[in-house]
């Protein structure tokens, strides 16, 4: 069975941390973990990271998110295609609407399902595999022209219903 990627776990509860690495050790080639969300965005710098799954809280007494949703933001800021499942003991639909309105791939309760949260990383990881660029169809797409005309720009351009210039234009970014 082909493995996933690299997933970094941040979570201030070590037992938990143990516990994903068993449950994800079958599913992912490299499992990160940080205790405290502070050298999120250093690790991801250092590491190739495919999806993050990230506690809501990290300090004691505090269940609001909102530190959560704060390190979202700036995973979300400095890498974009990296997509992020939250996980957090505190579940309410508003919070969990926030936070996907934030930027959140999905949304965990703990205590989690072992094979509903492995799905959901699942399905947020094919589903990002499944997505193409508009340039990447675009580009595609006036390659497929060209060969259609055999290279003819002027046939080619009045097909995708552009001018010549804008085709030659779009050409040299391929």
């Amino acid at each position: 069975m082909n493995k996933y990627g690299t997933i970094l776990v941040v979570d201030d509860n070590t037992s938990i941390l143990t516990a994903m690495r068993y449950l994800l050790d079958s599913i992912f080639e490299h499992i990160l973990t940080l205790e405290q969300p502070d050298n999120i965005l250093k690790v991801m710098a250092q590491e190739d990271v495919d999806i993050v799954l990230l506690d809501m809280n990290f300090s004691l007494g505090v269940n609001s998110g909102q530190e959560g949703l704060f390190w979202l933001r700036a995973i979300s800021k400095q890498h974009p295609q990296t997509p992020v499942v939250l996980l957090t003991a505190y579940a309410d639909v508003a919070l969990a609407v926030k936070g996907l309105k934030s930027g959140a791939a999905d949304f965990i309760t703990k205590p989690w399902d072992n094979d509903e949260l492995i799905r959901k990383l699942k399905d947020v990881l094919d589903m990002q595999q499944e997505i193409v660029s508009l340039d990447e169809v675009e580009k595609e797409h006036i390659r497929r022209t060209l060969d259609r005309c055999h290279g003819n720009l002027t046939q080619a351009a009045e097909l995708l219903g552009i001018t010549r210039q804008t085709l030659y234009n779009k050409m040299r970014r391929l």
